[in-house]
């Protein structure tokens, strides 16, 4: 009897928030996922990509944003709650997961967020608004969380906003929402192939041969089809009366599938589309100081007045008056199954790369083995039919333990020139910089994974996990089998 009071208490405390949020403007993330920036608003000269070029020229185009790695599960951790991915634990791509792929992992790598720190979705629901993931719905975080803490609508794997309306439609009458519409983007199946493949550019690190053109060129019909789905977004927005009064920022999470882009932190992989419209915000602007995906989460709650929790490590890149960046760190740690661990600072004119793994190289086992121009790739190799600009990155004996580029003059990042001395002091700075940011940070993937996370690595895996790092625990696997209850054969009738 004495709690009969609750409810209205519930009630009462969701109408004052609700009024609270009334008078806020909508944010929407646009999404896209595997995506290379080729678009024409950015120069591209093989595509047309109308709908994407009208979104920018509402806003500002940002020609340096960099995200903080070259995966979507570290990068997308670290996006949503506007921290560096190394300093939540959420660093290692895929890890942390109860379950994987519909398998009960059984004992794994929890990874509980801190107290302090919370998801930019939840935030925002707190706050009164309705908040919605949609398109493919993906999250991929690799920590702890609640889907019913961080959204009133989560969808499937079919995008529907901007033919039905149902990601915002399902708010209060007045209510501002935070959504996120995920698409495909370089990920697009059986698409009609479109782009000429003999006029594709092909970057000098990879050799010129068909499955290399094919590659590209299908990227290039992936985002005409990523084009046309903004676009119907954007329809979707107007015809609903939402986009005067919705903040919108497109981006990708990182570069598209082909080796040295995606997973790794050249610019290929981390140098990023991002544009930013809405309320207030001039259009055609461009801006060319550098921006890094843990900056959207606390710019999107300022753009609506929210206030910016002090655990966030982002910057209000939006902010007027901002200060631009001095640097933007990146981080590549364990891929599925693949170990590696490199670090990447990013300044105005340069980068630097700490490859802590030059023991082993970059064509080391991937999940890409299986690919046909992967096996392209290693039969050229073996039969020394790469030229020395491409055998930076597909040579078979390690790899360099730091690299310095020039990126205004290299955007290549061909012309190594960690050993140059006319370079010393800049380097030495670069050093510095990645020295004292991990100290600041606490950067987490300086340690050995744990063994519990490389045992569920190799439970994920199996016998793809060769590095040297699992043999400490593969009898951990083997024990765990044993444990296992077996199941028992059917009989035949």
């Amino acid at each position: 009897m004495k709690f009969r009071w609750l409810p209205l208490l519930f009630l009462t405390l969701f109408v004052a928030t609700h009024a609270q949020a009334e008078d806020k403007p909508n944010v929407l993330w646009i999404y896209l996922e595997d995506v290379s920036g080729w678009f024409s608003c950015y120069g591209d000269k093989v595509i047309e990509t109308p709908n994407i070029d009208a979104l920018a020229a509402d806003g500002v185009r940002f020609d340096r944003f960099y995200v903080s790695a070259g995966v979507c599960s570290a990068m997308r951790s670290g996006t949503i709650v506007g921290m560096m991915q190394t300093s939540v634990g959420a660093h290692n791509h895929r890890s942390c997961r109860a379950t994987f792929r519909g398998k009960s992992m059984g004992e794994y790598d929890k990874n509980v967020l801190p107290e302090s720190v919370k998801p930019v979705p939840q935030i925002f629901k707190e706050a009164g608004f309705y908040t919605f993931n949609e398109g493919t719905g993906k999250d991929d975080f690799n920590f702890e969380w609640d889907s019913k803490e961080l959204y009133d609508r989560a969808a499937g794997p079919e995008f529907k906003g901007a033919k039905d309306g149902t990601d915002w439609s399902g708010r209060a009458e007045g209510q501002p929402f935070f959504g996120q519409i995920q698409l495909m983007g370089g990920k697009y199946k059986k698409l009609k192939p479109v782009t000429d493949r003999a006029k594709v550019p092909v970057p000098p690190y990879y050799p010129d041969v068909p499955e290399v053109r094919e590659s590209i060129a299908y990227h290039y019909d992936c985002l005409l089809k990523v084009d046309a789905e903004v676009g119907k977004i954007v329809a979707g927005l107007k015809r609903d009366g939402l986009y005067e009064n919705t903040y919108i920022m497109m981006f990708s999470d990182h570069g598209y599938g082909l080796h040295r882009h995606k997973q790794m932190v050249y610019d290929g992989g981390i140098h990023m589309p991002l544009t930013v419209s809405g309320p207030n915000i001039a259009g055609k602007a461009v801006r060319d100081d550098l921006v890094s995906s843990i900056d959207l989460a606390p710019a999107s709650l300022a753009l609506v007045g929210l206030p910016i929790p002090k655990s966030m490590e982002g910057h209000n890149f939006m902010a007027h008056g901002f200060t631009p960046r001095d640097y933007v760190i990146s981080a590549r740690d364990r891929c599925d199954f693949t170990i590696e661990k490199i670090r990447a600072v990013v300044t105005p004119k340069f980068k630097y790369l700490k490859n802590y793994t030059d023991d082993r190289p970059f064509m080391q086992p991937t999940y890409k083995d299986g690919w046909g121009v992967t096996k392209k790739f290693r039969s050229m190799m073996a039969a020394g039919e790469m030229n020395e600009t491409q055998m930076l990155f597909f040579r078979m004996d390690g790899k360099e333990p730091e690299e310095f580029y020039d990126l205004a003059n290299d955007p290549h990042e061909i012309n190594n020139l960690a050993k140059d001395p006319k370079y010393a002091t800049e380097i030495e700075a670069h050093r510095k910089i990645l020295a004292d940011w991990i100290a600041e940070t606490g950067d987490q993937g300086q340690a050995i994974e744990s063994d519990l996370g490389l045992l569920s690595a190799l439970k994920r895996w199996g016998d793809s996990c060769v590095n040297p790092e699992y043999d400490k625990v593969r009898h951990l696997l083997k024990e765990t089998k044993e444990a296992e209850p077996k199941k028992k054969k059917k009989k035949k009738q």
